[in-house]
C-alpha cells in the first residue's frame, strides 16, 4: 500500500464486516479456497495502490466478536459500532485513522480487483473536490466487484440524514437525486453487470468455491473472472437466479 499516489490526502479502506445475515449467516468468515472469505477482501484491498490504511468496521454484537479477533489476528485495526447504523462505524473509523478520505469495501465480495480499487482511489487522488467516486452509479462490472470512494466530509455531511437506509448503507445519501454532492463514475467495457460474484446465498457460495479453483492468481483480476465465467456457463448459472437485495432492505 502506498499513499503517495497524486493528490496528498489520505486514503483509508473500511471493510464493513458482519457474521449476521439473512440469507447466509456467518459467510465473511467462510472458507472459500482454503481461506475465509474476509481474507480475500482483505488481501485484495492491501494491494490496491493509494491506500494508507486497511481497516474492519464491525459491531459490538457477540456474534461479531469472531470478526474482531480475525482482524486483530491478521493485524488489521478493528472499528466497533452499531450493527445497523452502519455510517456512525465509517465516521468513526474516518476519525480512528485519520482519514481524509474513505474506500467502502464489503466483506462478502472476495473477487474485488486491486486494480479497480487503485483506479477509483486514483481518480479520487486526482480531485479531491469529488466527494463521491464509484463503479455502481452506472454499473458495468460483476456484482461483488464494486467499490466505492467518499470524502470524509462528505460523509459527515451525510451524517445529518437520519433515515435508516441512509445509516445502512453509508454512502446513499450522497448519490440520491438532487442530492448536489459532487459525483465520479468509474465504467468499463464491455460491461458484464449480469454476471454475480457477490456471497449472500448458498448459490453465491456455490458458484465461489467452482470459480476459485480455475483463477490464475489472487486477488484476482476482474477480465480473469468474466473469462471464465464467460467460457463456463454452467458455472455463472449456479446463481444467475438470484436476486439482489434492493437498497431498502438493508
Amino acid at each position: 500500500m502506498s499513499g503517495d499516489q497524486g493528490a496528498s490526502g489520505r486514503v483509508v479502506a473500511v471493510v464493513q464486516a458482519r457474521m449476521q445475515s439473512t440469507r447466509l449467516p456467518g459467510k465473511v468468515l467462510r472458507d472459500l479456497g482454503g481461506e475465509p472469505v474476509l481474507a480475500w477482501v482483505l488481501r485484495a484491498a492491501r494491494a490496491a495502490r493509494g491506500v494508507d490504511e486497511v481497516l474492519i468496521a464491525t459491531s459490538t454484537e457477540g456474534a461479531d466478536d469472531a470478526v474482531a479477533a480475525f482482524g486483530r489476528e491478521h493485524g488489521t485495526r478493528v472499528v466497533r459500532g452499531s450493527q445497523d447504523d452502519v455510517l456512525s462505524r465509517f465516521l468513526a473509523a474516518a476519525r480512528e485513522s485519520g482519514a481524509d478520505a474513505i474506500v467502502r469495501l464489503t466483506a462478502d465480495c472476495p473477487m474485488l480487483d486491486p486494480e479497480v480499487i487503485s483506479q477509483a482511489v486514483a481518480l479520487w487522488r486526482i480531485d479531491p473536490a469529488l466527494d463521491y467516486v464509484s463503479t455502481t452509479q452506472h454499473r458495468s462490472l460483476p456484482r461483488g466487484l464494486d467499490v466505492e470512494v467518499a470524502a470524509v466530509r462528505a460523509l459527515r455531511a451525510a451524517d445529518a440524514r437520519q433515515e435508516p437506509h441512509h445509516r445502512a448503507h453509508v454512502t446513499s445519501a450522497l448519490y440520491e437525486e438532487g442530492s448536489g454532492f459532487g459525483l465520479a463514475s468509474l465504467s468499463f467495457r464491455p460491461a458484464s453487470d449480469h454476471l454475480r460474484v457477490t456471497l449472500d446465498t448458498e448459490d453465491d457460495a456455490r458458484l465461489l468455491d467452482a470459480l476459485a479453483p480455475l483463477l490464475p492468481s489472487r486477488p484476482p483480476r476482474w477480465r480473469d473472472v468474466v473469462r471464465i465465467l464467460t467460457d463456463r456457463p454452467d458455472i455463472a448459472a449456479l446463481n444467475a437466479h438470484v436476486e439482489q437485495k434492493a437498497l431498502l432492505e438493508g
